[in-house]
């Protein structure tokens, strides 16, 4: 094998090995994201199950004044 055949081989590794690493990052950052969303929508479902339960008990309430 030439010279230059090896230095373009050792280029296109060097090339990979940079993707690797930027695809490596760009997971990382996904994964972040994705953990902050599931935790942001934990949050919001059990928001939204007390406002269920608020409103289930309001509506108990007034139930039992109607039959007051």
């Amino acid at each position: 094998m030439e010279q230059s055949e090896l230095q373009a081989l050792a280029d296109k590794l060097d090339r990979l090995i940079e993707h690797c690493g930027k695809l490596e990052r760009d997971n990382a950052m996904l994964r972040e994201l994705q953990d902050d969303w599931n935790r942001e929508r934990a949050q919001l479902m059990h928001k939204n199950d007390l406002a269920k339960n608020k409103i289930e008990a309001m509506i108990g309430r007034l139930r039992s004044l109607e039959h007051h």
